[in-house]
């Protein structure tokens, strides 16, 4: 049995991350569903996978950002409705201090949306919570959604947390352009990867993810450039080195890139930087794409 048969098993190995951070002392978040969302088989992936536990970091100091992104720019912007597109097994509605008047919607496929409501069940979101089956690569389903969703909402922010990294640039692009289309979407929160960075996931784990269907695809090498002739910019970004080290959950011999950043030329020094990041864009103003 392959380790990831289905893009949908990915889901499951970032929520064995998810339980291993909660179940430290020192835990930087806690998500006390994520252990029983993972289930053995998010457990298996992770021991099994090369670097597995090793490379937990990444999906710790993600999850931790964009929980503080997402809380921030709630507070800050006066959100009303969060889609999450392609949500997996996230918890965010019923772990994070949301407003209660707040509307979230989880969007993905029907089975691994049954399968976490089913695991839910008896638990209550803290916000006004929603979950719509829909298939994000279907161009027609996708923009009959998102007019939807945009005309139900005055400001809203969309959240694609390891969504884009499995698309090509021509779907990323399609989706940029979905997303601008509806006028209430302002502020989209992403994860970004680099050249550099794809290259380096494709040593350590292409052979498992290509046997399962979810190959890593997507890292621009323009960055957040690459959005900007869909309509968004970038408002703030956060390298993901330096939030792993903010945060103490940095990789083993993190302190190398460290060193090697600072005695490197500015332009080489930026390119380690957002080497991988995490990014808040909004909607350009005038933009029409």
């Amino acid at each position: 049995m392959a380790l990831i048969e289905h893009i949908s098993d990915t889901a499951r190995w970032v929520a064995e991350y998810r339980a291993m951070e909660t179940d430290r002392p020192d835990a930087i978040f806690r998500d006390p569903y994520a252990r029983r969302l993972a289930g053995d088989r998010g457990h298996e992936i992770v021991k099994t996978m090369p670097q597995g536990r090793a490379t937990a970091w990444a999906m710790i100091v993600r999850t931790a950002v964009l929980d503080e992104i997402i809380l921030d720019t709630i507070a800050r912007c006066n959100v009303d409705l969060v889609v999450n597109l392609a949500a997996g097994l996230d918890t965010r509605p019923w772990r994070l201090a949301l407003p209660p008047t707040l509307r979230w919607v989880d969007v993905d496929l029907p089975a691994i949306l049954t399968y976490k409501t089913d695991t839910m069940q008896g638990e209550r979101p803290v916000c006004r919570y929603e979950a719509i089956s829909t298939d994000l690569t279907d161009p027609a389903a996708r923009r009959a959604l998102m007019t939807r969703l945009g005309g139900e909402a005055q400001r809203a922010l969309v959240v694609t947390e390891g969504l884009l990294i499995y698309l090509t640039p021509e779907q990323v692009g399609a989706l940029a352009r979905d997303l601008h289309s509806a006028g209430s979407f302002q502020w989209w929160v992403t994860d970004l990867a680099s050249p550099r960075l794809l290259r380096m996931l494709e040593r350590h784990w292409g052979k498992e993810l290509h046997a399962g269907n979810a190959p890593f695809r997507f890292g621009p090498a323009e960055g957040t450039g690459f959005f900007a002739p869909f309509g968004w910019r970038e408002s703030s970004f956060r390298s993901s080195l330096e939030e792993a080290h903010r945060l103490h959950r940095e990789m083993r011999l993190a302190w190398i890139f460290r060193l090697m950043a600072r005695v490197s030329p500015k332009k080489q020094r930026e390119e380690y930087r957002r080497m991988a990041g995490y990014v808040l864009l909004a909607r350009a103003a005038g933009a029409t794409p």
